[in-house]
C-alpha cells in the first residue's frame, strides 16, 4: 500500500513537472526551446510526455476550430469586398498606364534638355574645380618666376628669402602635382647655386678690399691728420707763433692727395668712386668708401641656409690671410717715406674695415678675434721698423718717420685699438734718432774746425760786432770800449759751433713732439742728447784736432780759449732749454749739462798737450840732430853722432819720468785697499803714450830702446821707492796700493805703445815688481824657501836681500800697530811666522856669500 502511495506521489510529480515543460514550450520562444526539449529527453518519463503533449495539441485544435467558426461570416464578406476592389483597381491601372503613356511622350524632350542640362552642370563643375586648382598654382608659378628673374639680376638674399617663402608655404598646397616635384627637387641645387654665387661674391669683395687697402688706410689717416690739426689749432690760439714753425715741418710731409682707382675695379670690388678733395675740404670718413654689402648678403644667406659657423670660420680665415700678407713690408721700405706710407696705410685699411665689420655684423667677427690680429699685426710692425729703421741714417727721414707713426698710431687709436707700444717703440727710434743727429752734426763740426783759422774774430765796424755778439753770448765791457777795429778773443769756431748746438737742441724738440711726453721728459730727453753732442761728439772732434800731427802751440793755445768760452756759454743753454720745454733747473730729477766738465776736460787735456810740447822741445830737437846726421860723408862721424842723439833722447825721457816720480805721495802706512791706480801714475802713462806717438817717424830700433829704457827705467825707479831707506814702515793696504800701480804699468806695456816688440818682451821691464808684489801679497813664503836656487823657481827674480829689507818694513809695522799682540793668539803666530821667514831669509843670504 505504501508503495502504491509511493507511486501515486511520483506520478504525481511527473505529470507536474510535464505541465510545466508544456507550459515553457507554449511561452518560450522557438530559439531558447532547445535546453527546455533537452530536459525531457534527459528524464525517464519521454513517452507520458509525449502523450501529455498529443493531449495538448489536440485541445488546441479544438481551440482554433471553435474559434475559426465564430469568424468565418466576416472572412466570406471580406473576400467578397476585395473581389469587387480587383474590378476597380484593375481600372485604375489601366488609366494609370495610359496616363504614364501619355506622359512618357510629352515629357522626352524634356527628358532630353535635362540630359543635356545635367552634361552642362558637370562640365561647369569641372571647370570651376580647373580654376580652383590653376589658382593654388598660380602663386607657386608666379613665385618661381620671381625666384628666377632674383637669380638673374643676382638678388640673392630676396632669392633666398622667396625660396623659403615657395617651399614652405606654397608648394605643400600643390605638392601632389608633377611639376611641383621637379621644383621640390630643384631647390636643393638653387639654395647651393646661391651659395657659390654669394661666395663668390665675397671673395671678389675681400680681393678688392685687400688691393685697395692702402687707399682706405690713408683716407682714414688723412682724416685723422685733419681732426689732429683742428685739435693743434685749438691748443695753440693761446699761445700762437711760439712753436707754429716746427709743427708746419713736422706735418708737411701728409700734404699728399688720394690718388682715385679705376671705377670697374670699384665697382666690382665695393669700392666706391670718390673725386679726389682739395686740401681744405671735408675728407670723406673711410667706411663711406666701402660697399659692405657683399659681407652683409653672403653673412644673411649663410645664416639663413644655417651655414654661419661655416661663413664665419672662412671669412676669419681669408682675413687671417690678407692680415700676413698686408703685414709684410717690402724689402726697400726703408729707402723712401713712401714705402713706409704704403705700408702704413694698408695695416690702417685693414684694421678700419675689420672695426667696421665688428660694429655692423652681429657675431661674424668679435673683440678676442680683433685683439688677436691686433696683437699679431703689432709685433710684426714693431719688429719690420725696427729693423728697417735701423737702416736710415739720415735724421730727417727718421723725424719724417716718427711723424708718421705717431699719425699710423693716433689714427688706429681712433678706432679703439690699444697702441702705448708703438709709443714706447718710438722711444727706441728717439735713440737712434739721436745716433744719426750725432753723426751728423759730427761732420758739421768737423767741417766747421777744418775751415777755421784759429785766429781771434777780427770786426771794423759795429755792425760786425752785433753780429757776433748776436750769434754768441758774449760780454765784454772793456772790449766794447776799444775802438774799431778790434778782435774777440776767440775764433769763429765758436759762435759756429754754439749756433749747431742750439740747432740740434731744436732738432731733438722736433722729435719730441706729439709723442704725449710730459714737458719734464722731453726737457730730461734733450738734456740727455745735449750731453751726448759735448761729451762725446764736439769732445772727439776737439780732441781729434788737438791730436793732430801739424797742430802748433798757437793753435793750441787758441783752442785753449776757444773752450774756455764755451765752457762759459753752457749756462746760456741750460736757459734756452728751460725756455723751450718750460721745465726750471730747479725742478727735481732736471738733467744738467755735463758741457762745463767736457770743455774743462778739453782744456786740460790742451794744456797738458801745450806742456808736453813744450817739453819734447828739446828731444825734437834732438831727433831733428839724428835724423840730420843719418848722411854725414864720416861713418865714425855719423856713428858717434847717432849715439850721442839716442844717447840724448833716452836720457830726456828718464828724466821726464823722474819728474813724474818726483810727484809720487803714498801713505806707506794706510790701511785702505784702494780700487784705481795713483793719479801721477795715469799722467806718466798718458805722457809715455803720446811721446812715443812722437816716435813713429824714427827708426824701429831707436823708438823701441827708447820704449825699453823707460819701462826699466821707470820700474826701477819704482823699486828704488819702494825700498828706500826713508820708507821705514809700510802696510799691506799701501803694498796693495803699489801693486795696482805696478799692474797699471804691466797694462802699458801690454798695449805695445811702440811697434815691433815680440809678446810680453816689454812687460819683462817690471818682471822683477811683479814677483816681488805677488810674493808678499800672496805671502807665498812657503814656495820661495822651497824653490830657492832652482832653475824653474817661481819667484827667480826676487832676491832675498830684497825680500828680507820689504819684510822687516812691514815686521816694523806689525809690531807698533798691535801693542797688545801678546795677548792675542792670532797676532802672536802671525809675528812669529814673520820672524821665522825673516831668519830663513837671512840663513838664505849667509849660505849665498858664503
Amino acid at each position: 500500500m505504501e508503495r502504491g502511495k509511493m507511486a501515486e506521489a511520483e506520478s504525481l510529480e511527473t505529470a507536474a513537472e510535464h505541465e510545466r515543460i508544456l507550459r515553457e514550450i507554449e511561452s518560450t520562444d522557438t530559439a531558447c526551446i532547445g535546453p527546455t526539449l533537452r530536459s525531457v529527453y534527459d528524464g525517464e518519463e519521454h513517452g507520458r510526455f509525449m502523450e501529455k503533449l498529443e493531449t495538448r495539441i489536440r485541445n488546441h485544435d479544438r481551440e482554433i476550430e471553435k474559434m475559426c467558426n465564430f469568424h468565418y461570416q466576416g472572412f466570406v464578406d471580406s473576400i467578397t469586398e476585395l473581389l469587387k476592389v480587383r474590378g476597380e483597381a484593375q481600372k485604375l491601372k489601366n488609366q494609370v498606364t495610359d496616363t504614364n503613356r501619355k506622359l512618357q511622350h510629352e515629357g522626352k524632350e524634356l527628358v532630353i534638355a535635362m540630359e543635356e542640362l545635367k552634361q552642362c552642370r558637370l562640365q561647369q563643375r569641372n571647370i570651376s574645380a580647373t580654376v580652383d586648382k590653376l589658382m593654388l598654382c598660380l602663386p607657386v608659378l608666379e613665385m618661381y618666376s620671381k625666384l628666377r628673374d632674383q637669380m638673374k639680376t643676382k638678388r640673392h638674399y630676396p632669392a633666398l628669402k622667396t625660396l623659403e617663402h615657395l617651399e614652405h608655404t606654397y608648394l605643400p598646397q600643390v605638392s601632389h602635382y608633377r611639376f611641383c616635384k621637379v621644383m621640390v627637387d630643384n631647390i636643393p641645387k638653387l639654395r647651393e647655386e646661391i651659395k657659390d654665387v654669394s661666395m663668390s661674391d665675397l671673395k671678389d669683395f675681400l680681393e678688392s678690399i685687400r688691393k685697395h687697402s692702402d687707399k682706405i688706410g690713408e683716407t682714414a689717416m688723412k682724416q685723422a691728420q685733419q681732426q689732429r690739426n683742428l685739435d693743434n689749432i685749438v691748443l695753440q690760439q693761446p699761445r700762437i707763433g711760439s712753436k707754429r714753425k716746427s709743427k708746419k715741418d713736422a706735418y708737411t710731409i701728409f700734404d699728399t692727395e688720394i690718388e682715385s682707382t679705376s671705377p670697374k675695379s670699384e665697382q666690382d670690388s665695393g669700392i666706391l668712386d670718390v673725386e679726389d678733395e682739395e686740401d681744405d675740404e671735408e675728407v670723406p670718413g673711410a667706411q663711406d668708401l666701402v660697399d659692405f654689402s657683399p659681407v652683409y648678403r653672403c653673412l644673411h644667406i649663410y645664416s639663413v641656409l644655417g651655414a654661419r659657423e661655416t661663413f664665419e670660420n672662412y671669412y676669419r680665415k681669408q682675413r687671417r690671410k690678407q692680415a700676413r700678407l698686408v703685414l709684410q713690408p717690402p724689402s726697400n721700405m726703408h729707402e723712401t717715406l713712401d714705402g713706409y706710407r704704403k705700408y702704413f696705410n694698408q695695416i690702417v685699411g685693414f684694421f678700419v674695415v675689420e672695426d667696421h665689420i665688428l660694429h655692423t655684423t652681429q657675431g661674424l667677427v668679435n673683440r678676442a678675434y680683433i685683439d688677436e690680429l691686433w696683437e699679431m699685426a703689432l709685433s710684426k710692425t714693431i719688429a719690420a721698423l725696427r729693423t728697417h729703421s735701423s737702416y736710415c741714417s739720415d735724421p730727417n727721414l727718421v723725424l719724417d718717420l716718427k711723424n708718421l707713426i705717431v699719425l699710423f698710431a693716433d689714427t688706429l687709436q681712433v678706432y679703439g685699438f690699444p697702441v702705448n707700444q708703438l709709443f714706447d717703440m718710438l722711444l727706441e727710434i728717439r735713440d737712434q734718432y739721436s745716433e744719426t743727429l750725432l753723426k751728423k752734426w759730427a761732420g758739421i763740426f768737423r767741417n766747421i774746425l777744418d775751415s777755421d783759422n784759429y785766429s781771434p774774430i777780427p770786426v771794423t765796424s759795429e755792425e760786425m760786432y752785433k753780429k757776433v755778439v748776436g750769434q754768441f753770448p758774449f760780454q765784454d765791457i772793456e772790449l766794447e770800449k776799444q775802438p774799431f777795429p778790434k778782435k774777440f778773443p776767440f775764433s769763429e769756431f765758436v759762435p759756429k759751433v754754439y749756433n749747431q748746438i742750439k740747432e740740434f737742441i731744436y732738432a731733438c724738440l722736433k722729435f719730441s713732439e706729439d709723442l704725449h711726453l710730459s714737458s719734464t721728459e722731453v726737457d730730461d730727453m734733450i738734456r740727455k742728447s745735449t750731453n751726448l753732442l759735448l761729451t762725446r761728439t764736439l769732445s772727439n772732434s776737439l780732441q781729434n784736432v788737438i791730436k793732430r800731427k801739424n797742430i802748433g802751440l798757437t793753435e793750441l793755445v787758441q783752442i785753449i780759449i776757444n773752450t774756455t768760452h764755451l765752457e762759459k756759454s753752457c749756462k746760456y743753454l741750460e736757459e734756452f732749454i728751460t725756455n723751450i720745454t718750460n721745465v726750471l733747473p730747479e725742478t727735481v730729477h732736471t738733467t744738467k749739462l755735463y758741457g762745463t766738465t767736457t770743455f774743462k776736460e778739453l782744456f786740460c787735456c790742451c794744456v797738458s798737450i801745450f806742456q808736453i810740447c813744450r817739453s819734447l822741445e828739446h828731444i825734437s830737437r834732438n831727433i831733428g840732430v839724428y835724423q840730420s846726421l843719418k848722411e854725414p860723408d864720416d861713418k865714425d862721424t855719423r856713428e858717434d853722432a847717432r849715439h850721442a842723439a839716442e844717447e840724448e833722447i833716452y836720457t830726456n825721457l828718464n828724466q821726464k819720468i823722474d819728474q813724474f816720480l818726483q810727484l809720487a805721495d803714498y801713505d806707506w802706512m794706510t790701511g785702505d785697499l784702494g780700487n784705481k791706480a795713483s793719479d801721477y801714475l795715469v799722467d806718466l802713462i798718458a805722457f809715455l803714450r803720446s811721446t812715443f806717438a812722437v816716435f813713429t817717424h824714427l827708426p824701429g830700433k831707436v823708438a823701441q830702446t827708447a820704449c825699453m829704457s823707460a819701462c826699466k827705467h821707470l820700474a826701477t825707479s819704482l823699486m828704488q821707492l819702494l825700498l828706500e831707506a826713508e820708507v821705514r814702515q809700510l802696510t799691506l793696504g799701501a803694498l796693495q796700493q803699489f801693486n795696482l800701480d805696478v799692474r797699471e804699468c804691466e797694462q802699458f806695456a801690454r798695449s805695445g805703445p811702440v811697434p815691433g816688440f815680440q809678446e810680453d818682451t816689454l812687460q819683462l821691464a817690471f818682471i822683477d815688481l811683479r814677483q816681488l808684489l805677488d810674493l808678499f801679497i800672496q805671502w807665498d813664503w812657503s814656495t820661495y824657501l822651497a824653490d830657492y836656487g832652482q832653475p824653474n823657481c817661481k819667484y827667480l827674480r826676487v832676491n832675498p836681500v830684497t825680500a828680507l829689507t820689504l819684510l822687516e818694513k812691514m815686521k816694523d809695522t806689525s809690531r807698533k800697530n798691535n801693542m797688545f799682540a801678546q795677548f792675542r793668539k792670532n797676532e802672536r803666530d802671525k809675528q812669529k811666522l814673520i820672524d821665522t821667514v825673516a831668519k830663513q831669509l837671512r840663513g838664505l843670504i849667509s849660505s849665498h856669500h858664503s
